[in-house]
């Protein structure tokens, strides 16, 4: 008979539909799922629906008799995985430290929920090694923690070759304010004024789409930038693979599988000078790390890449050799299903 799984998380992301099916094709599970059904946008409704979980989740573990439970971001749903009355949950942390943002007035109650999350959980995901010291630091017993990424499917992530002669550049993070695209742009900004030559692909959707494509137009680079809108995540590998550099700048990440497609594909990476960025990419090593909102350095380092054809042909090589290595989907999915099957195993 078929182990079953309760999901409880955003099941439309690309980051928990890779968990979902990589557990159902290398563990064999059947996977039923729970998300809260208010929109962010609606917080005071958000927050009363998520009051109101526990007991939709506990009911739905009674009709559907799932083996475990796995949920997403320790602070909302592992919390309320943690209080399901299941006997077997497995979290993952999805940010650096799933407190953010740092000043908000929640702060002292997340950390008191993710605690509790960390205690009651079997198995804690680190999908990489800047989540592992948060958890460290937070007292976490790591014998129940395994820093292992989700990885990429190579198969459709695959390399390809970019002789252009321009900066062909891609961004492929939500349009969202924390990932300052305003900055990109007016980096790109600087290059249009020393005439040098770019397009810029801009993949994605979120509540900045209108302000960003206004601001393209007002720094006079909108025949430059392609706002691609929401895709299928199918369509995602053709464009990176026509792009030859990968910008991303987060003021915070945990692990980025969109770092990772652009490593895959032969993208030259370009992101913000943070923990989760560091774990991977080392300064004009085998990418660029940049300052927070430090458009001129952007600039800069941009016309260096493109520039030093040479490194950043050799970065490519190495980051795609990285991918294979140690965030290959195959492998990884593989390791974290037999985890789930030897857990269950084990506290039957």
């Amino acid at each position: 008979m078929k182990r079953k799984i309760l999901f409880l998380g955003e099941s439309y992301r690309a980051d928990a539909i890779t968990w979902m099916k990589g557990l159902k094709e290398f563990g064999d599970f059947e996977i039923i799922t729970w998300e809260l059904q208010t929109s962010n946008n609606y917080r005071f409704k958000r927050i009363l629906e998520y009051f109101l979980a526990p007991a939709s989740i506990r009911k739905t573990i009674r009709k559907e008799k799932p083996d475990m439970v796995i949920a997403e971001r320790t602070t909302s749903y592992g919390f309320l995985a943690a209080i399901s009355g299941s006997k077997t949950i497995a979290i993952a942390q999805q940010g650096r430290t799933d407190l953010w943002p740092e000043e908000s007035k929640l702060y002292p109650f997340k950390k008191f929920i993710q605690k509790y999350a960390f205690k009651k959980a079997h198995l804690i995901h680190a999908w990489g090694p800047v989540m592992a010291i948060h958890m460290k630091a937070s007292g976490v017993d790591m014998d129940k923690v395994l820093v292992l990424p989700k990885g990429i499917d190579l198969s459709l992530f695959t390399s390809s070759i970019n002789n252009s002669n321009k900066i062909e550049a891609i961004v492929t993070r939500s349009l969202m304010p924390e990932y300052r695209h305003d900055s990109i742009l007016k980096a790109f900004a600087i290059l249009h004024q020393k005439e040098i030559d770019f397009s810029l692909t801009i993949v994605g959707d979120g509540t900045r789409l209108q302000f960003l494509k206004d601001l393209a137009k007002e720094l006079q680079i909108e025949n430059k930038v392609i706002f691609t809108g929401r895709i299928p995540n199918t369509e995602l590998p053709k464009l990176l693979q026509q792009s030859n550099i990968y910008i991303s700048m987060p003021i915070t990440e945990g692990v980025s599988a969109s770092l990772f497609e652009a490593m895959a594909c032969n993208c030259y990476p370009i992101v913000s000078e943070i923990p989760g960025n560091q774990s991977w990419i080392a300064h004009r090593e085998n990418g660029q790390l940049i300052e927070i909102d430090n458009i001129e350095m952007l600039a800069k380092e941009l016309i260096w890449s493109f520039e030093n054809p040479e490194s950043r042909n050799e970065a490519i090589i190495r980051n795609r050799k990285f991918v294979e290595e140690n965030a290959n989907y195959n492998i990884n999915m593989k390791i974290i299903a037999e985890k789930y099957h030897e857990l269950l195993d084990s506290l039957q």
